[in-house]
């Protein structure tokens, strides 16, 4: 069985800490979130996958390599051009085999579990079976309506709220027959959820739902991206441990230096190599990077430190993300998912305490900002 996944958006969500890196290769607790994705599918039997980048395809090809060091053989399609998401798979139509084949966007974290969705794709003798989760809010998603016999009946994409029927969304993972593809234009921008679904829904292909309880989550944003760091530092959401448990659910990775006069609260990650000076604090669902420097009397809320990065002297980050190699000066306060993307430096007692988005090396001076 392979699998087909999607990583060629921009993220622009994400910016600015998308802009210098893409989406699923942002690190979830220390680790490119798209290594999850393919030790999950490892973990299925699933080796065969096909990666379908574009913005910035190459850092892709030069961590993940072949896969092998994953468990997986790892063949890499950057895009000449944006195809959408269908117009991805089928742009690889050629390397599918005449069987069922999983396909994923990359922006999604989640312990599903393939083999019962496969299983459950067999028995329906479906075409497509699509993956539903149920949100409280589905306006941002695609809405999916079931018949009684568990076949999609309608696709309603981003709804208004008057326009709610259902709570369950397309979770954005499927199992396709690829005899399906021959229904999409190739070479064109071309979509499965306003393009091929609805085409299928008219020919009469049966499509089906498989509603699932797992863990989800569409890490698109900055406030869904921090909450999956939290979530696995909670254990909602299990994945490879990252380094030593120095203390009930704080880990550290080798060669990190934290103070006996530090305090660190779990659960918490701190990286390799790191420096944590007398009197920090680190406040539980923080993950600190490789590298990185906490200094004296800084304290770090439930925030997300990237690698390289120095916090300085009695700094406050609470609720945030640090790119990498940021340089915080002394006595800075950092509040309310601000984001600071990758070299930034901010000069000592500035306060960005509303959401403040600060692009790659961009330079503060001291005293600059209080807002």
């Amino acid at each position: 069985m392979k699998a087909v996944i999607l990583v060629g958006g921009q993220g622009t969500r994400l910016r600015p800490l998308t802009l210098d890196i893409p989406k699923p290769m942002l690190p979830m607790v220390n680790v490119p979130f798209f290594e999850h994705t393919l030790r999950h599918l490892a973990s299925f039997g699933i080796k065969e996958i096909i990666l379908s980048s574009g913005y910035l395809g190459k850092q892709f090809e030069n961590y993940f390599q072949d896969g092998k060091q994953f468990g997986v053989n790892l063949t890499h399609i950057i895009e000449e051009k944006p195809l959408g998401t269908c117009g991805a798979v089928k742009n690889v139509q050629n390397l599918l085999k005449d069987e069922p084949t999983v396909v994923l966007n990359g922006d999604i974290l989640s312990n599903i579990n393939i083999s019962q969705l496969l299983d459950f794709h067999k028995t329906k003798k479906a075409k497509v079976t699509l993956t539903l989760y149920s949100v409280e809010d589905p306006t941002a998603f695609g809405l999916v309506s079931l018949n009684g016999d568990g076949k999609v009946s309608e696709f309603l994409e981003k709804p208004s709220f008057d326009q709610i029927t259902t709570h369950w969304i397309n979770a954005g993972i499927y199992i396709i027959e690829p005899e399906v593809l021959n229904y999409a234009p190739p070479s064109q921008n071309y979509s499965f959820e306003r393009g091929l679904f609805p085409t299928l829904l008219k020919n009469n292909e049966p499509i089906c739902g498989f509603p699932f309880n797992d863990y989800w989550k569409d890490i698109g944003n900055p406030s869904d991206y921090l909450k999956a760091h939290h979530d696995i530092l909670e254990g909602r959401m299990q994945l490879k441990s990252q380094g030593e448990e120095i203390k009930p659910g704080v880990f550290a990775g080798k060669n990190s230096k934290i103070s006996d006069k530090a305090t660190i609260f779990g659960p918490s990650v701190i990286g390799n190599d790191c420096v944590i000076e007398d009197n920090a604090m680190i406040f539980s669902y923080t993950t600190i990077g490789n590298n990185c420097h906490i200094k004296s009397s800084a304290k770090i809320y439930g925030s997300i430190i990237f690698d390289d990065t120095a916090i300085g002297e009695s700094c406050v980050i609470k609720g945030s993300i640090a790119g990498r190699k940021v340089q915080i000066g002394k006595d800075v306060h950092i509040e309310n998912l601000s984001i600071l993307g990758d070299e930034v430096i901010v000069g000592q007692k500035n306060v960005l305490s509303k959401g403040i988005k600060l692009y790659p090396k961009t330079n503060i001076e001291k005293e600059q900002i209080r807002f």
